[in-house]
């Protein structure tokens, strides 16, 4: 303390072939739902004095794996990632022995990885449950690249409850506002049978309250709207949207957490959503 001295990580770092910190790979640092994500994860690094290296990929599979190469360039030998589902692009990160958890979903191919997710099966027949048990048979499902377990949920739920499958009604949009808009109003456009919407995340119920709006579609009068995620304008918006809520800081810091193990294998973890009931959704015009 007298002599003001400080270890150097860069020299503690070459000894031992290895950067430190931990990789962290979302799809949108601005969406809300990847910001408490984030959240969780700092908080657990901080907690044990680690840094953390952040990167956005935009759900695009090419960027994705641009970033995954730099991490492996840089040495850091532990990563959080949300894939964009293509299982393959994670294949060099392994051969590397990198220290890899999925947050939010997992990638196909990469059952070898732990994952941190929310109870996607859970949330998606609740939503759907509630939804049919006002009336509505015309479900249309907005999901995000890479959520495939959403969307066999979705499939799931409709047939369990007697429900015809509409595969048109299934549209999947890249995690960015244009592409979640130009999906939601090309479905209002096409399907004016529809009567109800689960969006699979905050950008793709953004996106379907302002197309709804702007092709002078009530909610919930016209149509019903559910989200997942439960970020604050939800509430604030009019009318309050009913949504699913899922624990984003708890998945990053759980996520965190089984990174950060030595000398076992971490196990996946599986977190509870809750519908919460707000004034989007009505019964069947």
């Amino acid at each position: 303390a007298r002599l003001d001295y400080r270890p150097s990580a860069l020299g503690r770092n070459l000894r031992q072939r290895r950067t430190g910190g931990i990789g962290l790979l979302v799809p949108d640092v601005t969406d809300p739902f990847y910001a408490r994500l984030a959240d969780g994860v700092l908080s657990c690094a901080r907690s044990v004095g680690e840094p953390v290296i952040l990167g956005a990929t935009g759900d695009d599979p090419e960027r994705e794996a641009e970033l995954i190469g730099t991490l492996i360039e840089q040495s850091v030998d532990r990563v959080i990632a949300v894939p964009s589902g293509d299982g393959e692009l994670w294949t060099p990160a392994l051969r590397a022995g990198l220290n890899l958890v999925f947050a939010e979903r997992s990638a196909e191919g990469c059952a070898e990885v732990p994952a941190v997710v929310a109870d996607d099966r859970a949330g998606v027949r609740t939503a759907v449950e509630y939804l049919t048990g006002l009336g509505h048979r015309k479900i249309a499902f907005i999901a995000r690249r890479g959520q495939v377990q959403r969307v066999l949920a979705f499939r799931e739920a409709l047939t369990a409850l007697g429900v015809p499958v509409d595969e048109e009604l299934i549209v999947f949009a890249r995690a960015t506002r244009d592409s979640a808009y130009a999906a939601a109003a090309g479905l209002f456009q096409h399907r004016p049978d529809l009567t109800a919407v689960l969006a699979g995340g905050a950008v793709m119920g953004e996106a379907a309250v302002l197309a709804a709006r702007e092709l002078d579609l009530r909610v919930p009068r016209d149509v019903s709207l559910i989200m997942f995620d439960d970020v604050p304008w939800a509430e604030l918006c009019s009318p309050p949207l009913t949504v699913v809520a899922q624990p984003a800081q708890d998945i990053g810091y759980r996520a965190a957490e089984l990174v950060l193990r030595e000398g076992r294998r971490p196990r996946p973890a599986v977190l509870p959503t809750e519908l919460i009931v707000r004034a989007s959704c009505g019964p069947r015009r």
